[in-house]
């Protein structure tokens, strides 16, 4: 009896090891094949943009193709869920934006908790909302677009890359310290809210992430009023900060990248090493500086801690704005 115990635990012991010995390796080979990483907006949009320019990075480091899968809709939550959902395996990764810490008050019934339910990676760049104007509007100046829009009631809509984004709560804040009255109008992403506001199509208005809007601000096809950081950004120094007109003003935006819960603690400190060394290289920094954008260098749990402060200050930007889901 003693005998047969002894081989049943030795039988254990080596399909244990066997198992574990596979998983090592699979860690130490990763990636072995493609990578899906997961934006939850449409192309064109600040996140879309930051995740390519990443996952081209991640690529050449990796030695696998980083493919981007934009899962837009629901305020960027079905993208999240499907992030949440998937295998902890580390061919999944998810980027993070501002509408996950904002969501977390916005929806009163998530069917998920962000910061329990994903395990953070690393950031990747703190970015500034602008003020953003079709051409066709009569105006110069953040002073100017107040009076205007004061005289034309019901005519300026405010466009945004969805309900409960930086994009649509910044501009919920301008409302609330200016006192207009500025129809919402919500896109599945800023690439679309873009093209209706180009083509002077309904909207006039969107507070957008730099980096989706300044190639449009470069070219002339939009004009920019104000940046909606406490100073002026080195990307477009010749637009105001809106705090020189409404002083305290401030809103921006951050991303990063994220993975199912439960991923090995090997891939994550993998994918946290390279995505620093991306932010640390000269000709990466340059590409989010071209940008509007600042890099965010640190470990998986600074990351979390600036999620976790993140998601506190917009809650108090939701009860401020009074926004609605819509």
């Amino acid at each position: 009896m003693m005998h047969a115990r002894l081989v049943a635990l030795a039988v254990l012991g080596a399909s244990l090891f066997g198992l574990l010995s596979q998983s090592v390796a699979a860690q130490t080979n990763y990636p072995e094949r493609p990578i899906r990483w997961i934006v939850p907006y449409p192309p064109a949009g600040t996140t879309d943009i930051l995740a390519r320019v990443m996952g081209g990075w991640l690529t050449q480091r990796l030695g696998a193709q980083v493919v981007i899968d934009n899962r837009p809709g629901a305020g960027n939550n079905i993208g999240t869920e499907l992030a949440i959902k998937s295998a902890p395996d580390g061919y999944t990764l998810f980027l993070v934006n501002p509408a996950n810490a904002i969501n977390a008050t916005l929806y009163t019934k998530l069917p998920f908790n962000f910061l329990r339910d994903l395990d953070p990676v690393a950031g990747i760049a703190r970015v500034p909302n602008m003020m953003v104007i079709t051409r066709e509007l009569p105006v110069k100046t953040v002073a100017d677009f107040i009076d205007y829009a004061k005289k034309n009631p019901g005519k300026v809509n405010m466009a945004s890359s969805g309900s409960g984004t930086s994009v649509h709560l910044t501009g919920e804040l301008f409302k609330a310290a200016t006192g207009l009255d500025l129809l919402h109008v919500p896109f599945k992403g800023a690439g679309p809210a873009l093209i209706e506001l180009v083509g002077g199509r309904n909207v006039q208005v969107i507070f957008d992430n730099m980096p989706s809007s300044i190639g449009h601000v470069r070219g002339g096809t939009l004009r920019a009023l104000a940046v909606t950081t406490a100073k002026r950004s080195a990307a477009l120094p010749d637009v105001p900060a809106m705090a020189e007109t409404l002083p305290g003003f401030e809103a921006s935006a951050w991303f990063g990248m994220a993975v199912p819960k439960g991923t090995p603690a090997a891939i994550v400190a993998r994918l946290n090493k390279e995505m620093n060394a991306g932010l640390e290289d000269p000709k990466m920094r340059a590409r989010l500086a071209e940008l509007g954008g600042d890099p965010i260098i640190g470990t998986p749990a600074e990351f979390w801690k600036l999620h976790a402060a993140e998601t506190e200050k917009w809650a108090k930007a939701v009860k401020i704005s009074g926004a609605k889901v819509e």
